[in-house]
């Protein structure tokens, strides 16, 4: 519960603090602006309202590691993916993006404080407790903090301990550890195909450079 909180504050408050022509800078996020990225972090808030109220009596299928699946790099041929850049261009002015990710942001964040991490919750056709559920979204807050500041050399990074947090639980979904000689920041950067790695970096990675990209999905 603690590290979502760190996450998503950190990523909300990156978010506020971006000057309005940052909106319109390439995000980490393949073929989507910064103001894409923050439109789809709204939609990510209201799905975790959505799932923090829907309760189920039955028993989990998957925890915060297993909640993850690995999958196929985006094609850009997703129709969300595409719906994206067009809600997020109707907001017009980057402030009322910034407004509506801190008011349904805020209230994610709320609803989480409050929840019972042991209650059993339904999303994605899968049960999972809350714990599991907000530990999952670590990962998700955590990345696309990356993602956001991408090409945004100025902007605060994510929490040391978020990012730790993050490749501990890569390496888990991957079922492979990443060489101790790469910070968590490259790890994930690396890891996830966010950027290739330098060839000091590949022969680091020896053979596990091999199975690179983890897509997460």
């Amino acid at each position: 519960m603690d590290l979502f909180s760190r996450s998503w504050t950190a990523l909300r408050t990156a978010v506020a603090e971006l000057p309005d022509e940052d909106f319109e800078r390439p995000s980490g996020c393949t073929g989507w602006l910064v103001r894409d990225l923050v439109c789809h972090l709204v939609i990510d808030a209201q799905d975790v309202l959505i799932t923090l109220v829907t309760p189920v009596g039955t028993a989990p299928t998957v925890d915060a590691v297993t909640y993850w699946k690995l999958v196929e790099p985006p094609t850009g041929e997703d129709p969300l993916d595409a719906l994206i850049p067009r809600l997020a261009a109707a907001y017009g002015e980057p402030r009322w993006l910034k407004f509506h990710l801190d008011d349904v942001g805020s209230a994610a964040g709320r609803a989480a404080a409050l929840a019972d991490p042991a209650v059993r919750v339904g999303t994605r056709d899968e049960v999972l407790t809350v714990g599991d559920y907000l530990s999952a979204y670590v990962v998700e807050w955590t990345l696309h903090h990356l993602d956001l500041i991408a090409h945004l050399p100025s902007a605060a990074e994510p929490p040391a301990e978020t990012l730790a947090a993050t490749r501990a639980s890569l390496e888990r979904i991957a079922g492979a550890a990443f060489p101790a000689a790469l910070s968590d920041k490259d790890a994930l950067l690396i890891g996830t195909g966010r950027r290739a790695p330098t060839g000091e970096e590949q022969a680091v990675l020896g053979d596990l450079a091999d199975r690179l990209p983890f897509v997460l999905g």
